[in-house]
């Protein structure tokens, strides 16, 4: 997203970034996770599960900003986020 305006500080701000995890035999599909991903990081994946759904995957590392949203709306806790340590330079 697009803003007209950002903060002075913009620059100085260290913007966390995640890597998501999914325990797919938990997962029952619900694509709550997908719907609701602020950065659009995960699809529904080809494979199915011991359950028979389709679990997500995660399409876009790099986009993640470890916001844990995934995990509170997840109803069966089937996917979690860890932050990845990234040394700022300058």
């Amino acid at each position: 997203m697009d803003y007209w305006r950002k903060p002075l500080d913009a620059e100085e701000i260290n913007v966390s970034q995640g890597e998501v995890h999914i325990i797919e035999d938990r997962c029952k599909g619900c694509g709550y996770c997908i719907e609701f991903c602020p950065k659009d990081i995960l699809a529904f994946s080809i494979r199915f599960n011991k359950k028979g759904y389709h679990p997500p995957e995660v399409v876009g590392t790099e986009k993640c900003v470890n916001c844990h949203y995934c995990e509170i709306i997840c109803p069966e806790f089937a996917i979690y986020s860890v932050e990845i340590s990234t040394a700022k330079e300058g």
